[in-house]
């Protein structure tokens, strides 16, 4: 449906431990991918048929190991990438991992910026992220088709608008002043006077806020603007 917010990306996670699991589901999610999860390898396969872009695999899991299923699917020709995610951490276990099919190997315990790194990663080079997003709470930018989605639903906003937004999005909690915004999101310091800086940020809250109950955009008294 037109105005509808697509996934980046559609993953697969296959993990018994069931915390780690839904953590890495949240933060997959969190980033805008679309996350199929799983705590056995057990109906995975039927599943690879969809268009999946990457694969996060354990390898110590109930059945058959981790490493022994994607040598499995690897020789039935599926090339989808895989990112092992283990607690094997010898370097005679990580080289199994690559020899079975792996693409990358992080180590358990880990940082889960590092995995979402390494999956943007992977993605880029596979060409299958083709989106480009900013994220804010329940606000989504998508700087390819230059859209933006606020709890899913499209917002309509003008060009002057969406740079304003994306540039408070990627300065998020930092005050910034009039002066600072007209240098960067007008580009002319000299001639737009600081009211047009009040004016376009108040149309803008009242796109992006028309109950004025989320307070994205807060005033700083005698400076400027903080999105938070």
């Amino acid at each position: 449906m037109e105005g509808t917010l697509k996934p980046i990306a559609t993953i697969v996670v296959i993990e018994d431990d069931i915390e780690l699991l839904e953590l890495e589901k949240f933060h997959l999610e969190k980033e805008g991918f679309k996350v199929l999860d799983f705590i056995s390898t057990k109906n995975v396969e039927s599943i690879l048929k969809q268009d999946i872009d990457l694969m996060i695999v354990d390898r110590k899991l109930p059945g058959i190991e981790g490493s022994d299923f994607i040598r499995y699917i690897r020789d039935k020709g599926i090339q989808i990438p895989v990112i092992f995610v283990s607690a094997k951490d010898r370097d005679s276990e990580i080289e199994e991992g690559f020899l079975s099919g792996g693409d990358d190997y992080l180590r358990k315990p880990f940082n889960t910026n590092e995995l979402i790194f390494r999956v943007k990663a992977i993605l880029k080079r596979t060409n299958a992220l083709q989106h480009e997003r900013l994220i804010h709470r329940d606000i989504v930018m998508d700087l390819n088709s230059r859209k933006t989605y606020i709890q899913e639903s499209e917002v309509a906003l003008t060009k002057l608008e969406f740079n304003l937004l994306s540039f408070f999005i990627k300065n998020k909690n930092r005050i910034l002043e009039r002066d600072y915004l007209l240098r960067y999101v007008w580009n002319d310091s000299e001639l737009k006077q600081k009211r047009t800086v009040n004016v376009t940020i108040n149309r803008l809250k009242k796109k992006i806020d028309p109950e004025n109950n989320k307070e994205y955009i807060n005033p700083i008294h005698g400076i400027g603007y903080k999105l938070i």
